[in-house]
């Protein structure tokens, strides 16, 4: 199967994704982080045993914006980011890439 995206068809989303003509590498790298900051912001709370309302109620926040937090509806500030996960026993840091960018 194949998904026809602004005239131009793939046969996979990663297809599109990894058309640099399409995606720039610092979009790609930016959408995978996300992607997997959320990923592991929903296993965490689901290993705590917390539904989104839950989460919200602990944290003073309404379902629906950890709802869309989770399904990235855009991107979340620092001190959101750190409010949902330091109960969920999680901080964020800053680590060397391995291996390194290219910057040239």
């Amino acid at each position: 199967m194949s998904v026809e995206i602004h005239g131009e068809t793939y046969r996979t989303f990663a297809d599109y994704m990894n058309d640099e003509h399409k995606v720039s590498s610092a979009e790609r790298n930016r959408i995978e982080f996300e992607a997997d900051l959320i990923g592991k912001l929903i296993e965490a709370r689901e290993e705590k045993g917390l539904s989104q309302r839950g989460l919200a109620e602990l944290i003073g926040m309404k379902q629906p914006q950890i709802a869309r937090l989770e399904s990235m509806k855009g991107s979340p500030q620092l001190d959101t980011l750190f409010k949902v996960l330091t109960p969920l026993g999680y901080t964020l840091s800053i680590t060397p890439m391995s291996p390194e960018p290219n910057l040239s």
